[in-house]
């Protein structure tokens, strides 16, 4: 048994500010910060995923469609569907990220 925390947790292989809190084969838990105004790009990934926020507001772009989403507030996203996040307010936007390995 091993207890993660931020400051000993591996950094994700990206420019975002995340931490990747567990993984094993069927699932991964990412803490992702992004400052204000940061933006993590459009992308897709072949998982489902459950967006959790923690702390902060910010856009979640599905698709073509805009989700404005804020602390205690979670979404999940679909296997295939391109994703971008932006911090839209004033502080840090903290998300936890858990991603639904297929095996």
């Amino acid at each position: 048994m091993k207890i993660i925390n931020l400051e000993n947790a591996p950094k994700v292989p990206f420019k975002i500010e995340g931490r990747i809190m567990f993984a094993n084969e069927q699932a991964e838990l990412i803490h992702l910060t992004l400052r204000k105004g940061e933006i993590l790009e459009k992308h897709d990934n072949p998982f489902d995923v459950i967006f959790y926020v923690l702390e902060g507001s910010g856009k979640l772009l599905l698709e073509d469609e805009v989700f404005n989403l804020s602390a205690n507030c979670s979404i999940s996203v679909k296997t295939g569907s391109n994703r971008s996040w932006e911090n839209t307010g004033e502080a840090d936007l903290k998300i936890l990220v858990y991603k639904i390995m297929k095996h």
